[in-house]
């Protein structure tokens, strides 16, 4: 605390134990103003734990961002891996690194093992045949001449902070009891003795998914971070990777095994937003009714991840942002990560509102009215004015709508309903009958078009909707503009926000955050054709007066 304030990066006004307020401003990059009033009723002495709790939380999320940055410089195309792998360790969860040989996965585990201060790193390369020995440690010769069954443990699994054990999924059956018993308890069972593992994480590696076998599927679920790592994709990134010595990689920053407790504990009991409850719920539900199914211990250890990532952002819930997390959660096989990806970020903005689903529904509603509205017409009618500007456009090339070749369908109309929408957008274009070779030079009006269609074929257009229908209809559409209304306020309040609490969130990706913005102004796209579709469908049910024409008045156009 008293290296921040001496820094700046901590500036403090009024007193701690005077009737004042006390307020921090922390100017630091990543933080931008975090204000903290205490009230009088609080004891000085609760003050000042507040306090320190803070720059706690605040030295260690600083902490995270210069070892994110350490590692991103020398790990190029690892961001997503790094920010996981740190999440992993700090909320006592592993990582499964899925993918071929040489893309430095062990080297990786091995470097974020070394951020612990004193932490104590396993590596072991696992077959068909490894035995126990090879992974818990060989049997102690004094224990089995005492008759008791013990293991020396010291430098293997059982004492490690965290561990790489790569083909994961070749553990054998020998292996594999205890090893899950020490990924899910943290203990392991040496002879009569439980003892407690310090582990933190676990890096699996595998060239491959494991077969279709319960045992492997239950050590498969253990593992709630997964990762598809392929090899280096840019050119320039590979040759820093060739040329560059990364295994001389020593990491400056590092955390401290009581920090990650501390973290631990703050997180328990942090609040999880509604919205966020509604985004997993539902998350969830999709997720089944796609034959992808996530077993319930993993919802319960993703939500502790939410809590350990937003209490290390220094937040007081769980906000939406954070659930950009759940893509390297929830998917089985690599097929699936893009699919859930999408339905993860399409939920995040506007919080799970889906603007897209309001928009087939108001065009659903808007076909139907017209379904209704629309007659097929006894004569096919031709606007004289667009067949003129085509013909021209096309340098008097295209043959003539009488002479017997199929005529644009924008020009010609046999139903009522494209017939009145044209007249709507063109009031003062003129007809002519198609099928009237009596009348070719003929303009009429619409007008006159309708009385003719009334005297020759006894035709009335249908201008207005039954009144049972528009009921109906009226109904389903102030449903419609009740939700839109509900969207744009809560688009309109996301907008202040949205950037900063995205700069703020230091687990959420560069690539995330420009997703989720493009998507969110998508939503302004889809809130402005929304608004513009329901006002279509105000006109319809009000009968605008157009549809209205007095047809036994009409008179034809010379």
């Amino acid at each position: 605390m008293e290296k921040l304030i001496k820094t700046g990066s901590i500036k403090m006004m009024g007193s701690f134990f005077g009737p004042v307020k006390v307020i921090l401003t922390a100017t630091a990059a990543h933080y931008g103003k975090i204000i903290f009033a205490y009230h009088r009723r609080d004891s000085e002495k609760e003050k000042l734990r507040k306090v320190l709790e803070f720059m706690k939380v605040l030295d260690l999320k600083n902490t995270i961002i210069s070892i994110k940055q350490e590692f991103s410089a020398y790990f190029k195309e690892r961001d997503a891996e790094i920010n996981g792998s740190l999440l992993a360790l700090l909320s006592g969860e592993h990582v499964l690194l899925l993918g071929p040989p040489g893309t430095a996965k062990t080297l990786l585990a091995s470097k974020i093992c070394e951020t612990i201060e004193g932490g104590y790193f396993f590596h072991y390369l696992l077959t068909r045949f490894s035995t126990p020995e090879e992974v818990f440690g060989p049997l102690s010769l004094k224990a089995l001449e005492r008759d008791e069954f013990s293991r020396r443990i010291e430098g293997y699994l059982p004492t490690a902070h965290v561990a790489l054990l790569d083909e994961i999924f070749k553990a054998n059956s020998s292996i594999l009891n205890s090893l899950l018993t020490v990924l899910n308890e943290r203990k392991y069972h040496n002879g009569k003795e439980i003892i407690e593992v310090p582990l933190f994480s676990v890096f699996g590696a595998s060239n491959e998914l494991p077969e279709e076998e319960e045992s492997l599927e239950a050590l498969y679920d253990r593992f709630l971070f997964r990762y598809r790592v392929d090899y280096i994709q840019y050119e320039e990134n590979l040759e820093s990777l060739i040329f560059e010595n990364t295994e001389d990689f020593l990491p400056s920053t590092k955390l401290n095994i009581e920090e990650i407790r501390e973290i631990r504990k703050k997180a328990r009991d942090l609040p999880v937003d509604p919205e966020v409850r509604k985004i997993v719920k539902g998350l969830r539900r999709e997720l089944k009714n796609s034959n992808i199914f996530v077993s319930d211990r993993r919802w319960k250890q993703i939500v502790n991840v939410l809590r350990v990532a937003s209490a290390v952002n220094g937040h007081a819930s769980v906000n939406r942002m954070t659930v950009a997390l759940l893509q390297h959660m929830l998917w089985d096989v690599p097929e699936q990560k893009e699919t859930i990806r999408k339905l993860i970020l399409d939920r995040i903005v506007s919080g799970g509102t889906d603007t897209g689903k309001l928009k087939l529904d108001v065009f659903d509603l808007r076909d139907s009215i017209y379904n209704c509205l629309q007659q097929e017409l006894p004569d096919l009618v031709a606007c004289n004015k667009c067949y003129e500007e085509e013909k021209r456009t096309t340098d008097g090339m295209r043959s003539s709508r009488f002479s017997g070749m199929k005529t644009q369908k924008s020009l010609t109309f046999d139903n009522t309903l494209d017939l009145l929408k044209h007249h709507i957008e063109f009031p003062a274009h003129t007809y002519s009958f198609v099928l009237d070779y009596n009348n070719l030079n003929s303009s009429l009006s619409f007008e006159s078009v309708a009385d003719q269609l009334c005297r020759k074929y006894e035709f009335e257009f249908k201008i207005s909707l039954d009144y049972g229908d528009k009921k109906l209809y009226e109904k389903e559409y102030e449903n419609l503009e009740d939700r839109l209304n509900y969207f744009k306020k809560q688009i309109q309040e996301e907008e202040k926000a949205l950037e900063k609490t995205l700069s703020e969130n230091i687990w959420v990706s560069g690539q995330d955050s420009q997703e989720i913005l493009m998507k969110y102004r998508s939503k302004n796209t889809d809130i402005y054709e929304i608004a513009n579709s329901l006002n279509e469908i105000r006109l319809l049910l009000e009968k605008p007066k157009v549809f209205d024409v007095a047809f036994e008045k009409a008179e034809e156009v010379a």
